[in-house]
């Protein structure tokens, strides 16, 4: 056996410069991943607004600059200050009340009470009580800074987006005459990674809409304090992985019940989980058929792992990452070990017809 196999200069070097662009890469992701999220907004923005920026430029020939202002004005008006105006809503409504560690130990005080009454259920004693209030009153430092953050990310967001789309022509070629993939491979990547996008930032934010709304209409019926605050909050509350709109209605339902408002408590609880909960599993049927099929597992732990590492924003961008990885492993499959398994066939079945001839 010979061992003194030669290395070509050429590969040395390959493997050094490679190496030496992964460590700069390494150190660029970890001083500017607070902008990730900045980013991926401005990649989905790109895509929503994509067909719209091509038909300005193309069909009614507006000069780019105009066209992605336009554009940027527009998402501007119809997608991030509706956000924020019912941000302001929940802070301003709940402020008062997470400054005020006395009027939360009431609330939960009254919900334990009833329980203990009714169903002989200690659901908190004293050292899980102030865990609870300790934890709420911490969210008022906590959504500041968040509010902060996601203005800088807001502005870094719409600067990308600029450039993106007044450069979109030589943007896309490049993208595709990088992809280091066959033709049909690229064509599916792309073709799949606008779909997941659209899916992610359209499916997700409607669902949470609509069965914001209808907790609206169900905490007007049934006489609940300021149902358009708790609405907003029950819509939020629809991303939560396992939990979903029950972190919302469920509470301020116990609590009605505590008040001795019985048919009211009792019909809170019937319309979240007939009205509420059903409607989650009708919208996203709906969706699917028109968007992305994407696994409500993907959603789940997309949601969980985007809202440790992107905060607000990881509602959308945790099952969007997590949905573009698994497409690349099934790109990688389709690219390298589908090939390496079809060689392997095509050389064992080639070997006896050889022998043969």
């Amino acid at each position: 056996m010979d061992f003194n196999v030669r290395i070509h200069p050429n590969k040395v070097r390959q493997v050094l410069f490679l190496s030496l662009l992964l460590l700069i890469l390494v150190v660029l992701c970890i001083h500017f991943f607070f902008l990730l999220s900045a980013l991926l907004g401005a990649v989905t923005l790109y895509v929503l607004l994509r067909k719209a920026m091509i038909r300005m430029t193309l069909h009614w020939k507006w000069k780019n600059g105009l066209s992605a202002l336009s554009l940027m004005l527009l998402s501007l008006v119809a997608i991030v200050l509706p956000f924020g105006w019912l941000g302001s809503i929940v802070i301003d409504r709940i402020s008062p009340f997470l400054q005020d560690p006395n009027a939360i130990n009431h609330f939960f005080t009254q919900i334990d009470g009833y329980l203990q009454h009714q169903f002989h259920f200690n659901m908190l004693d004293k050292e899980n009580l102030a865990k609870i209030t300790n934890a709420i009153t911490g969210l008022a430092p906590t959504l500041l800074g968040s509010t902060l953050n996601m203005l800088t990310n807001l502005i870094v967001m719409y600067f990308l987006l600029y450039f993106m789309l007044t450069s979109i022509t030589s943007l896309e070629a490049w993208v595709r005459k990088s992809l280091p993939l066959r033709q049909e491979n690229k064509i599916l990547v792309l073709s799949q990674a606008k779909a997941i996008i659209s899916s992610n930032a359209i499916g997700i934010p409607i669902v949470a809409a609509l069965q914001g709304l209808l907790a609206v209409l169900g905490y007007y019926l049934f006489g609940v304090s300021d149902p358009v605050m708790w609405g907003i909050m029950t819509g939020i509350c629809s991303v939560i992985p396992f939990v979903g709109t029950m972190a919302t209605w469920v509470p301020i339902a116990v609590y009605t019940l505590a008040q001795g408002h019985v048919g009211q408590g009792a019909g809170l609880i019937a319309w979240g989980f007939i009205v509420i909960g059903l409607s989650d599993n009708v919208l996203r049927l709906i969706l699917q058929k028109r968007l992305v099929d994407i696994h409500p597992l993907i959603t789940v732990f997309g949601v969980v792992v985007g809202l440790d590492m992107f905060g607000f924003w990881g509602v959308i961008f945790g099952p969007l990452l997590l949905s573009l990885f698994i497409l690349l492993v099934r790109v990688y499959i389709n690219e390298f070990i589908n090939d390496e398994v079809t060689v392997e066939a095509v050389t064992e079945d080639s070997g006896p017809d050889q022998k043969e001839k």
